[in-house]
């Protein structure tokens, strides 16, 4: 069992949005969290199972979120 790091939004109405670091293009949405890991589960499902064709999957591994004020 492969372990994923997920970024949690939340956008001005409220949904609630899930994005895989290491799965580039791999996000849902939802509105209660039950939901959305339910959600992003099956979108891991999905993605890898479409990049299986795919020769080899890069594994970068996630060391941070930082926000920067310019």
């Amino acid at each position: 069992m492969e372990k994923y790091t997920i970024i949690l939004e939340q956008d001005e109405d409220g949904v609630l949005i899930g994005s895989v670091i290491e799965l580039p293009g791999c996000h849902t949405q939802a509105k209660t969290y039950d939901e959305l890991f339910f959600r992003v589960k099956e979108a891991i499902e999905l993605y890898l199972e479409v990049e299986q064709e795919k020769i080899a999957i890069p594994h970068n591994k996630f060391v941070g979120v930082q926000q920067i004020e310019v």
